[in-house]
């Protein structure tokens, strides 16, 4: 108890897997517990990619936050807007007001980067938000919607071009996923063209794919890819993107490709409340707006405030930042937790060190690379492994149970039932402008036939 007989309060900002596992690891700490977040629900970030390509509906892979914690008495959740801080005064400042705290958590992610190119944002939409999985979503569709109904050639190709710029996990997953729906979902459902005909480019700067990856697993990768029917660019930059498509460029040439569907798994940044806090606690950030913390994962000269997840910039024991994935963010979020915990029992803990497990990625049905330490795995056993694994670390029960009906139905039958487009449709739709479209019954076919 305080000076004040009163609990220690702890305000989480950001209902995350950093978040929320702060507010869950204090369960039973003499402490009373405000997580604050602009969202009422946690979301399980790394299953978006299956929202956006038609997989899982958001419910699947969002829970509420108030149903999570809602058995915790010492936790209260709120819905709100953080846009500052005062250190001095321990206040967090809300857009419709101010809360104290005695120890202060700060884990609100990270979004899009587009490296000085903020103007590409609205032609190629990242994944970090369910709002940003159902707007690729819609785009995707679209795209074979509008190649359907065009009668010009150039037109219809570049509606069957799809550009996924950076193969990191989530864009290695993305390109596997739309392949899969190209030559499987959507097989029978058009009868003027043939969706497998769609072309799948995977641009990456680097030299290879899933770069943090070792090398026997990137080549696994794109050797899976590649089955897929999935054409990767390595070392290659995007220098424009416009709504016609995108020029590529490598050391000794350039080339424009159009393309109506352009996505963006390239780069991060962090939160703008990363700014925000650095300002206010005199301290630096990084290249990618992250806050550079102490060992114990605070902020600097100031032991109460915490950063964690993709706001925190911490090296690991290889000395390169640990990487924005959810199991560092969770291992902080109970390392935190735990420290609250034990400050209060005027006990000490060691620094943060983070135990690296392993990395998984999927690439389509049935493949998957795995790398735990020395053991490497690709193919079938790594795509079980990646099931399980997330399945398991899913929060709710329910969001558990209904996402393995999903995927199971979804690998004996091929289908992906949230093949739904919503959302306005802006000018995704319109055709060349030298073409009127005719009566459905009464267009031709443009591509070959579909073998039955």
């Amino acid at each position: 108890m305080t000076t004040e007989n009163r609990p220690h309060r702890v305000v989480v900002i950001g209902g995350g897997f950093a978040g929320l596992h702060v507010a869950k690891g204090l369960r039973r700490a003499a402490a009373d517990v405000t997580l604050i977040d602009r969202r009422n629900f946690h979301l399980f970030q790394p299953l978006l990619y299956q929202v956006a390509t038609g997989g899982l509906s958001p419910a699947n892979i969002a829970a509420p936050l108030r149903a999570v914690l809602g058995r915790q008495r010492n936790c209260q959740v709120l819905l709100g807007d953080v846009v500052g801080f005062d250190l001095g005064r321990r206040v967090v400042q809300l857009a419709d007001g101010e809360m104290q705290y005695d120890s202060l958590v700060v884990a609100a992610g990270a979004g899009h980067s587009y490296f000085s190119h903020p103007e590409w944002e609205p032609l190629a939409p990242g994944l970090k938000t369910i709002e940003d999985a159902t707007e690729i979503r819609r785009r995707i569709l679209t795209a074979f919607e509008a190649a359907e109904r065009t009668e010009d050639l150039q037109e219809l190709r570049s509606w069957l071009n799809f550009v996924i710029v950076g193969a990191g996990p989530t864009g290695v997953e993305l390109a596997g996923a739309l392949a899969e729906i190209a030559r499987h979902s959507l097989k029978k459902d058009f009868r003027r063209i043939n969706p497998s005909d769609a072309h799948i480019l995977l641009v990456e700067a680097g030299e290879r794919v899933l770069p943090s990856y070792p090398l026997d697993l990137s080549e696994k990768a794109q050797a899976s890819l590649e089955k897929l029917g999935v054409t990767v660019r390595t070392h290659t930059h995007v220098d424009e993107i416009t709504k016609a498509g995108v020029h590529l460029k490598t050391k000794t040439d350039g080339e424009f490709l159009p393309a109506r569907t352009v996505l963006w798994a390239a780069g991060v940044q962090a939160s703008p409340l990363a700014k925000a806090l650095a300002a206010a606690a005199g301290t630096k950030t990084d290249r990618a707006g992250r806050i550079v913390v102490q060992r114990d994962l605070s902020v600097p000269g100031h032991p109460e405030v915490f950063v964690l997840g993709d706001m925190a910039s911490y090296q690991g024991d290889d000395g390169k930042p640990l990487p924005g994935v959810a199991p560092v963010a969770i291992s902080q979020g109970k390392f935190v937790a735990k420290l609250i915990d034990r400050r209060l029992r005027g006990r000490r803990l060691p620094e943060y060190r983070y135990r690296h497990w392993g990395d998984l990625a999927t690439i389509g049905r049935s493949a998957a690379v795995a790398e735990f330490g020395r053991l490497h795995f690709s193919g079938f056993l790594a795509w079980i492994m990646w099931l399980f694994i997330h399945l398991m670390n899913i929060v709710s029960f329910r969001n558990r149970l209904l996402v393995l009906v999903q995927w199971s139905w979804s690998y004996f039958s091929y289908d992906r039932s949230a093949r739904l487009i919503t959302g306005q449709s802006g000018d995704d739709l319109e055709l060349s402008a030298s073409s009127e479209p005719s009566p459905v019954a009464d267009l031709p076919q443009i591509l070959p036939e579909r073998e039955p």
